[in-house]
């Protein structure tokens, strides 16, 4: 997952120059004052965000159009849509959730009792991505507000109109809530000024900068990274409903989402059948000519075009579909690609775009030992009806989450924690 880097200086909320410093003082000197802890205000604040994103949905959706072609149906359900179920959720259990758990004393403590309060840590900053701009913005939002806190937000620079937006938004719904549009050296100054938390989403190698800049401070990091999502597909699963499963996760959003699935491991008596399957999934969504489909993205800029172009270049196997690339209208077409090398950068790197490796395999245990020889990654999708199976991939991996038979999904569930582990990220946040 791409993401942002580490560096020094810019503006806030749409203040042009205005340091970064000034506001995360003012916002400093709230989270002191004890108002933003107070249960009410923090129900007024997200009720606040909640009604602004639907009134400037019309406004966001044109702003997710020019950054990344992204369709109408996309913004109202991922960006949107889940962002305001999240602040109902989050609504309706605050009350029971910010409550003391009791803790039993004992002997040591009689005639005393013992209670873990949760206390909020003051101004988190959050560093969001390009590829879901508002909902990657918005979701530590809700988060931040909801456990009492203030937020430095800063969008991704790669999708300027969706931050502009935003900007202007959460700095009419709540006094809580800055946006620092900027490059990569936001970061830096926001870091310098002293936030008290960085959730940060983007790559692996921004991750690591940004942890090790934290680090040297004693701030701590909720990292949610990328890596290779492998699905997996058995010859006992329902092919149809898994082509079409897998289909829509991966090309989404022209690919560009973290916990897609980027490869698929198929066992090899169905791996023909499976492949079929999701070609008929993709003109099924998208027409003859994905690049007339109003459902289908764009890829974000040129660089992650070449990007792209290069993983498609010597990777040993065959393109089954797909592989036209537009450059003035940042297209690529909805790729599969059969049985690349496992030593290839297509089956290394993240891919990151519209473009998906299908391996066969022999079995479980070779499709574990595939998944086992990369880093382990957000999720594991499994599509399986034998429950055996299932249950040996789930032990046998290890990742931020474990799925049986959907894909992405995960995603729209309302309190559900997101979070990655080792290469994939560390921490989780969302729900409580």
């Amino acid at each position: 997952m791409d993401g942002n880097e580490v560096g020094g200086g810019a503006g806030a909320g749409g203040a042009g120059a205005r340091p970064v410093a000034v506001d995360v003082a003012r916002l400093r000197s709230l989270a002191r004052s004890g108002v933003t802890a107070d249960l009410d205000w923090r129900l007024d604040q997200l009720a606040a965000v909640r009604d602004a994103l639907v009134r400037g949905e019309a406004e966001l959706t044109r702003a997710l159009h020019a950054d990344l072609g992204k369709p109408v149906a996309e913004t109202t359900f991922f960006e949107i849509g889940v962002v305001l179920s999240e602040i109902d959720y989050v609504r309706r259990n605050l009350a029971r959730w910010v409550r003391g758990d009791v803790v039993h004393a004992g002997p040591a403590g009689w005639p005393g009792r013992a209670t873990v309060e949760r206390c909020p840590l003051g101004v988190v900053l959050v560093v969001a991505p390009w590829n879901y701009p508002v909902y990657l913005c918005a979701l530590p939002v809700v988060s931040a507000l909801a456990a009492g806190n203030c937020a430095v937000v800063k969008p991704s620079e790669r999708a300027p109109a969706s931050g502009a937006v935003l900007a202007r938004l959460f700095g009419e719904a709540s006094p809580a809530v800055v946006v620092a549009e900027g490059g990569p050296e936001v970061v830096r100054e926001a870091l310098a000024a002293g936030v008290d938390h960085v959730l940060f989403t983007g790559s692996a190698a921004a991750g690591r900068a940004v942890a090790a800049a934290a680090g040297r401070l004693l701030v701590p990091v909720t990292l949610e990274l990328g890596g290779k999502c492998p699905a997996v597909v058995d010859a006992t699963a329902h092919l149809p409903s898994a082509a079409r499963r897998i289909a829509w996760a991966k090309f989404a959003n022209a690919g560009q989402t973290c916990v897609a699935p980027d490869y698929v491991l198929v066992d090899e008596p169905v791996v023909d059948c499976f492949t079929s399957e999701l070609c008929r999934a993709l003109r099924a969504f998208y027409g003859p000519d994905p690049q007339a489909s109003p459902d289908y993205g764009r890829v974000v800029d040129e660089r992650e075009l070449d990007r792209l172009a290069g993983l498609l270049d010597g990777h040993g196997g065959t393109v089954v579909t797909g592989g036209r690339l537009d450059r003035a209208d940042r297209y690529l077409e909805p790729t599969v690609v059969r049985q690349p090398a496992l030593s290839s950068p297509l089956m290394h790197e993240e891919i990151f775009g519209p473009v998906l490796p299908v391996v066969g395999v022999k079995g479980v245990a070779a499709a574990l030992a595939v998944v086992g020889s990369l880093p382990d990654p957000l999720a594991v999708y499994v599509f399986s009806r034998d429950r055996a199976a299932i249950e040996r991939l789930r032990r046998g991996t290890r990742s931020g989450g474990f799925f049986v038979n959907v894909a992405t999904s995960q995603q729209g569930i309302a309190g559900l924690a997101m979070g990655g582990v080792g290469a994939s990220g560390s921490g989780t946040y969302r729900g409580r």
